[in-house]
């Protein structure tokens, strides 16, 4: 059997394609009631043409909304009104780096990456938008124009299953160039999204780069930015001893002691909650099943 094939080690496209039912199997009570994921409500774009109601005229309503047919038929001034349209495209942004590479558990940070970018995917397509995908790592990064449907969805799982096989052979391969910043790709985003849509971060957030945090905050700004912090139990909650490691090449080694260092995933929170930007830990030793529960913080508003 192919190593980079085993369960766990790749993130295929058909299990990537099954998600969509792991997604629909969630009970409808936690299901946005404005159409669209509450994570990821982006900017509105202006009052749409989809009426919502039509209730009694009140002071301060634009006339030009008048319904007429409500008003002969009831003898009252009556008005109609509008779902406010939003811009429904955005992209998911799949870290597919070497220290992604990894797992201690159920899977590596970048399967479990992959997976919970899929079932949020497919989450917004079937709530009716538009997803497009980039999956960056040590080489050149994948990209895949947004699309609605799920046509389009079915091009965003095999980008992430062929960008993840790519990253895994180039690892195979033997060490690589110093690994590239995370900013980097926040640049890249910044000039292929849309203003007003949305991204979706799933990375362990390693080696961020030094101007990461003003790069996500103004792209923030920008683009609706959430970050999928994908943890391994082992970040979490280490156990007591010294771990080799290797970068460059050459074998370190780490020591860690009960108590003596804060937890990783704890430090990278509480650095986005400074930053002001929407982060969601992901724990990558937990089945999809359980994941998407993780995942099913949408609430209708942005924050």
């Amino acid at each position: 059997m192919d190593p980079l094939s085993a369960p766990g080690v790749a993130a295929d496209t058909e299990s990537l394609l099954k998600l969509r039912h792991v997604v629909r199997n969630i009970p409808e009570r936690h299901l946005a009631p404005t159409g669209l994921p509450g994570g990821f409500v982006t900017r509105r774009r202006g009052r749409g043409l989809e009426t919502v109601d039509v209730r009694t005229f009140a002071f301060g309503d634009d006339i030009r909304h008048l319904d007429r047919n409500t008003t002969a038929r009831t003898g009252e001034p009556h008005v109609r009104t509008f779902r406010d349209e939003r811009d429904r495209s955005g992209l998911l942004l799949a870290d597919f780096r070497p220290s992604m590479l990894w797992g201690t558990r159920r899977a590596l940070r970048s399967v479990a990456a992959a997976e919970a970018l899929a079932m949020t995917g497919w989450r917004i397509v079937d709530a009716g938008g538009r997803v497009g995908l980039l999956a960056f790592g040590s080489g050149e990064p994948l990209f895949v124009p947004p699309r609605g449907r799920t046509r389009g969805m079915v091009d965003v799982v095999g980008g992430l299953a062929a960008a993840h096989r790519r990253a895994l052979e180039a690892a195979a391969a033997g060490p690589d160039a110093e690994e590239p910043p995370l900013e980097e790709a926040l640049e890249l985003a910044a000039r292929l999204g849309r203003s007003g849509g949305f991204l979706v971060l799933g990375s362990g957030l390693d080696r961020p780069g030094r101007n990461f945090d003003a790069m996500a905050c103004a792209l923030d700004r920008r683009t609706a930015l959430t970050i999928l912090l994908i943890t391994d139990r082992f970040e979490r909650s280490p156990p007591d001893g010294s771990y080799p490691f290797t970068t460059g090449g050459a074998v370190r080694w780490a020591s860690c002691r009960a108590g003596r260092r804060p937890k990783v995933t704890d430090v990278r929170l509480e650095r986005m909650a400074r930053a002001g930007i929407r982060t969601v830990a992901v724990d990558a030793s937990v089945p999809p099943e359980a994941m998407a529960e993780q995942l099913d913080f949408f609430d209708g508003g942005r924050r």
